[in-house]
């Protein structure tokens, strides 16, 4: 590899060619990957313990917070009685589920926020009337990697874990993934 002249102003320092071998140990790299029909799922084999390797194994259910750390609640509950069970759960947030324990909805300290300023009666209302339908979540099977996926992509900071029933089994908090080093 040849590089006429370096950035350096006294084309000393090994600036442009160190520059110009790490695009040609990248493209050889990417070159013998090609040819030797390298998988994603490969990096996980040969990095199990790297960052790679963990994203590509990980699962949802392996990081997600159950038991008594994953709030749920009948959607019957009056808000005041569901601040209670997320405070316990040390949550930001609650699953919100029918009579049949199938998730309906969610209920955030930001849904609390937002109905507090317009709503004197709402610690006493049930939370069928005041949280958010739909909410997003994950399979518990899913990778971890899609998890990160969905907080960055949907703006949100709690993510419900649900199994094949569609019933609450754990929550994802954002917080949590710094320390699992997934990012």
């Amino acid at each position: 590899m040849h590089v006429p002249k370096e950035a350096c102003p006294f084309n000393l320092a090994p600036t442009s060619s160190t520059t110009a071998m790490l695009v040609m140990g990248d493209a050889l790299a990417m070159a013998v990957l090609e040819a030797r029909g390298f998988k994603q799922k490969d990096f996980a084999k040969y990095h199990p313990s790297g960052a790679i390797g963990r994203a590509m194994l990980l699962r949802v259910g392996e990081i997600m917070r159950s038991g008594e750390r994953n709030a749920v609640a009948n959607e019957n509950l009056s808000v005041k009685e569901a601040l209670l069970v997320m405070t316990k759960a040390k949550s930001g947030s609650l699953a919100v589920v029918n009579s049949r324990g199938k998730l309906t909805g969610v209920f955030t300290d930001g849904d609390f926020r937002r109905h507090m300023s317009t709503d004197e009666n709402l610690l006493s209302r049930p939370l069928e009337s005041v949280m958010t339908r739909n909410p997003i979540c994950i399979r518990e099977d899913a990778l971890a990697v899609e998890a990160l996926k969905i907080f960055n992509e949907r703006n949100i900071d709690d993510l419900i874990v649900v199994n094949a029933k569609r019933e609450p089994v754990g929550l994802v908090d954002s917080q949590d993934l710094p320390k699992l080093k997934i990012m």
